[in-house]
């Protein structure tokens, strides 16, 4: 699932972390995957130079990682939610499977030309 890179969306991700009582900080740091967990703390913290399209992704990347309580959650997030979760979950069975989703078929070279 690929969300567009604008602020709305990017709100709307934070407003999912926010509603399931989560802080959400943007902080500078050396984070190898570009976020922290701190599970117990419910704290989440986000290299704050990640662009808008990185920030997006990082946020995707880390919702279905975590333990959410969906009734804390407005039907527009929750609708978000698990878009985002169920998305998830078929890359996951797609990679245990082996096999990757494509979008086309491979063209062939030169087609129309015959050898001399």
């Amino acid at each position: 699932m690929n969300l567009k890179s604008t602020p709305n969306n990017l709100a709307k991700l934070e407003k999912i972390f926010e509603e399931a009582k989560y802080i959400l900080r943007y902080e500078k740091g050396t984070f190898n995957s570009g976020y922290c967990i701190l599970e117990h703390k419910k704290v989440v913290v986000v290299n704050k130079f990640l662009n808008m399209e990185g920030k997006i992704n990082t946020l995707m990347d880390i919702l279905p990682s975590i333990t959410l309580e969906e009734g804390f959650l407005t039907p527009e997030s929750q609708k978000l939610y698990r878009q985002i979760k169920d998305n998830r979950d078929a890359e996951d069975a797609a990679e245990s499977n082996g096999t990757e989703e494509t979008s086309a078929a491979p063209a062939e070279e030169n087609p129309t030309e015959t050898p001399e």
